[in-house]
């Protein structure tokens, strides 16, 4: 289970950073930032904060407005079109970025969740797994998961068939079949291989 001892070692405002949706076919990326009091979330918030794919929707949900009451939460999002241009990496660390700059202070350092340090105003640490070791990285990845679940929930109302409202955008078999009878929307990323093989496909097929 996390702690707190991560931010309790690098010292000072500490950030957590974490990001959902580097993995789907479609929407974007979302990064979340949460920046606990010094001494650490309430007992009773802590033992229930893990790793957000350790935790099912109902309790991601229930937690999302305890941490928003009791954290300064900041969220980021990288286009369809960004991670096109900048590739998924760099789309990712865009959306640390201003996850970053929408919280309500600027941190002295950030512990981001990997091995890739995105380029922030402050000192960074990275932390791989850290959504599991780290109380903050933890709520980042709840913070993020809930607001881009949202997101492709209201985006598959207007796109039915894709099942994002289930699948989030990642590739299930139910994606392929929509994809397959409905093709490629624009929330599709383009440079991601699935899709391009499929827009290949299909210039084919018209010449």
């Amino acid at each position: 289970m996390p702690d707190f001892s991560f931010e309790q070692a690098l010292g000072g405002i500490v950030a957590g950073i974490d990001e959902a949706g580097r993995g789907p076919w479609a929407g974007p990326v979302h990064a979340g930032a949460v920046i606990f009091d010094p001494a650490g979330p309430p007992d009773d918030l802590a033992v229930l904060i893990n790793d957000s794919k350790q935790l099912s929707s109902r309790q991601r949900e229930e937690l999302f407005p305890r941490l928003l009451a009791v954290a300064d939460c900041g969220v980021g999002e990288a286009s369809v079109d960004e991670i096109d241009q900048l590739n998924i990496l760099g789309a990712t660390h865009l959306a640390m970025a201003r996850a970053l700059d929408a919280l309500k202070q600027t941190p002295d350092g950030a512990l981001v969740d990997g091995n890739q340090a995105p380029k922030l105003p402050c000192r960074v640490r990275c932390v791989v797994k850290g959504d599991s070791k780290s109380l903050s990285i933890a709520a980042a990845s709840i913070i993020a998961k809930v607001t881009r679940d949202r997101l492709m929930t209201a985006l598959a109302a207007g796109h039915p068939g894709y099942g994002w409202e289930h699948n989030f955008g990642y590739g299930t078999k139910l994606h392929q079949q929509g994809l397959a009878c409905l093709g490629v929307t624009p929330h599709h990323r383009r440079s991601f291989k699935p899709i391009q093989k499929i827009l290949e496909e299909s210039i084919e097929s018209n010449t």
